[in-house]
């Protein structure tokens, strides 16, 4: 779900833009370094984008009433690290605040605090979790994905939670209130992000080995566990 234009209070959407800001700052600079230094990965950079547009454009009705959506953050995540992900996903709500009417402007530093930065923040670290405990490697980009998926939505919550508190309990009521709506009903969606992105790493590996070797997502040579996995 993305935060709907105007939905939130003017200081709320004034601050969750303050606070995306110097994470976008930083991804485009490591943005430009990516090109300026391996311009052969822009195709890489332009499928992991467009596979996080797709993804996140889909609105999928839940049983709680609301609309859901996959992320697609975790891929990028994992390729090219959360910070040129910031870049992306923000890029992307962009364009679907403009074109899709999916999101807003006003809302979209807080929408990009979630889904572009937090989602991949969480899912990288789970994935790096995973592998320095040697972990396979699709195993590791599942629930990479899974998490990135997952974080974005209960970052939402308490997004919703902090502008909407409950009248009677506050910010903790509204929080679970939210997050009975939109987190917990995110599972089932998480999870099949995770399959997917799984499904695209399995292809990758087949046609980009080369290049998911020099991102590190592949160890020169390869191993037994990544073997195992292909």
């Amino acid at each position: 779900m993305h935060i709907a234009e105007g939905y939130l209070p003017p200081l709320h959407a004034a601050a969750w833009g303050a606070a995306s800001a110097p994470f976008v700052v930083h991804g485009v600079r490591a943005l430009t370094r990516e090109v300026k230094a391996h311009p052969e990965s822009t195709l890489l950079l332009g499928a992991s984008g467009a596979f996080t547009f797709v993804l996140s454009a889909l609105k999928i009705p839940s049983v709680t009433g609301s609309c859901s959506h996959p992320t697609g953050t975790g891929l990028g995540a994992i390729l090219f690290r959360p910070p040129i992900m910031a870049v992306l996903g923000t890029i992307t709500l962009l364009f679907q605040s403009l074109l899709l009417a999916h999101g807003g402007l006003t809302t979209l530093g807080a929408n990009a605090f979630s889904m572009a930065i937090v989602g991949p923040w969480a899912g990288y670290a789970v994935y790096r979790l995973l592998r320095r405990f040697e972990l396979p490697l699709m195993v590791s980009v599942f629930f990479g994905a899974f998490v990135a998926d997952l974080s974005t939505y209960c970052v939402t919550s308490v997004q919703l939670a902090l502008a909407f508190p409950d009248p009677g309990s506050g910010f903790a009521g509204a929080l679970a209130k939210f997050g009975g709506i939109f987190a917990i009903t995110q599972i089932p969606l998480a999870v099949s992000e995770g399959l997917l992105t799984v499904l695209v790493m399995r292809l990758l590996v087949q046609s980009s080995k080369g290049e998911l070797t020099r991102l590190g997502v592949l160890l020169q040579g390869g191993n037994k566990k990544e073997a195992a996995v292909r």
